[in-house]
């Protein structure tokens, strides 16, 4: 679907397509991480499942780079096509898939440099040392494939075809849950096997998206560009606030299993580890939604359909209050069994960090929604400033105080308590910058 048919679509109806495709596609890369979390805590144990959280902060670099140049590229491809400029917009594409694949290459020869001292660094020690350097070397050896998939993915759903960008993501999630069972429990290969599947993951989605060269309306391809500084600033300033969520993400749980090591030792770790891995789908399916809508919000930001881009927002924040409100309360009613897929021990200890973690961690997802989709929304209208702000806000400014602080205060309880404290102050600045945007006309404009 072309952007000049988009616009003349019913908006609900490109609201409803567009985000249930985004939606399905971010929690089929939510399952990446997800599905070596629990084949890796039965097949593993305990010391596994701490040593795979110890290495989880190197995967949301990865993913926040393909996000920044994938979603920073995509905007300005979209809003390029809003605006009848086709060949710029494919000019753009060719510059962040370039810029793309020399920061992946980049990244791999300095991660297999220095690869036991940032595991050391990131909190791997003793017996957990070499069970996540198994998982940690492979990762980087292939980092290239997860930034690359992840910018292809964003220009295929801003050329129209978001089915296509949600087959890739899910088939290729697919491949890893089946790769996890086969290489963890059949052929005995412990962390090395989870991350032999996890790296085929996003090849897999690469060679689905191939298929996109066959669609009739592409006009996504490959030209001779021109290194243009404001092109390619506009993409890293566009895109730099999802960068900010995904390294911020890993940068959390650096700083939670540092502190948690503190109080309660491995185990802590490993129950947030349980915690934290969850809450990467629901974070995931918010991430979906902003996604879904940013596309819509830019094409209709550079044809000046204002009316359509308020719409798109009721329409988005009803649907992340509604989800909110679903994973707070599966969290709450059903924490053991979702605990026991996870405990393979059967470690009470274990299973009661967990629960209380999650009934008080999940509280966040009642007011994140709001969060990540308004960052989202800021960027796709050629608003970097404030989205870049509120990732910074609810990623690092607000949550090392106050993780520091409640630690100190109620211990383990504080560290539990520190996430949904933080969405529910990002909140407040969101909700202002909301009110400030609609009501003032010249902010409808790109500069």
């Amino acid at each position: 679907m072309s952007s000049m048919n988009l616009l003349d679509q019913p908006l609900h109806k490109s609201f409803i397509h567009y985000v249930s495709l985004s939606l399905f596609s971010m929690f089929g890369l939510s399952l990446y991480i997800l599905a070596d979390t629990f084949f890796v805590a039965n097949g593993v144990g305990q010391d596994g499942l701490t040593a795979l959280n110890v290495v989880i902060p190197i995967y949301n670099v990865l993913n926040g780079i393909g996000l920044m140049l994938g979603l920073g590229g995509a905007t300005r491809y979209a809003i390029s096509h809003g605006e009848q400029q086709a060949e710029k917009g494919n000019q753009i594409f060719t510059a962040t898939f370039f810029i793309g694949t020399i920061i992946g290459i980049g990244i791999t020869i300095v991660g297999m440099l220095f690869a036991k001292p940032l595991l050391t660094f990131l909190g791997a020690s003793g017996e957990i040392l070499p069970l996540a350097t198994d998982y940690f070397s492979l990762i980087l050896f292939f980092s290239v494939f997860f930034i690359v998939n992840d910018i292809v993915v964003c220009f295929v759903r801003n050329d129209g075809n978001p089915n296509l960008s949600m087959a890739g993501m899910l088939i290729g999630s697919l491949a890893n849950i089946v790769l996890d069972y086969l290489f963890i429990f059949p052929l005995q290969m412990g962390m090395k096997g989870a991350a032999l599947a996890t790296v085929t993951s996003p090849m897999i989605s690469l060679l689905i998206l191939t298929l996109h060269k066959r669609s009739s309306t592409r006009k996504l391809s490959f030209v001779r560009f021109k290194w243009k500084k404001e092109d390619i600033f506009s993409t890293f300033s566009l895109g730099f606030p999802s960068f900010i969520t995904e390294f911020s993400s890993g940068l959390v749980i650096f700083l939670f299993n540092k502190v948690i090591l503190t109080l309660v030792g491995n185990i802590g770790v490993a129950a947030y580890g349980i915690i934290a891995n969850i809450s990467l789908v629901c974070v995931a399916i918010f991430t979906g939604i902003g996604q879904g809508i940013q596309p819509l919000a830019s094409i209709n930001f550079g044809a000046r359909r204002q009316d359509n881009i308020s719409k798109l927002m009721i329409y988005g924040f009803s649907l992340t209050l509604l989800i909110g409100l679903l994973f707070y309360s599966i969290g709450l009613l059903y924490a053991d069994p979702i605990i026991q897929w996870f405990n393979s021990e059967g470690s009470a200890q274990l299973a009661a960090i967990t629960k209380k973690g999650i009934h008080l961690y999940f509280i966040a997802f009642l007011f994140m929604g709001i969060n990540i989709v308004s960052i989202a929304f800021f960027s796709a209208v050629a608003k970097p400033r404030q989205s870049f702000i509120l990732s910074l806000l609810r990623g690092l400014v607000l949550i090392i105080p106050l993780l520091l602080l409640f630690s100190s205060l109620f211990e383990l309880t504080g560290v539990w308590l520190t996430i949904p404290f933080t969405e529910v102050l990002t909140l407040v600045l969101t909700l202002f910058f909301l009110k400030r945007y609609f009501e003032t006309p010249k902010n409808h404009q790109l500069k």
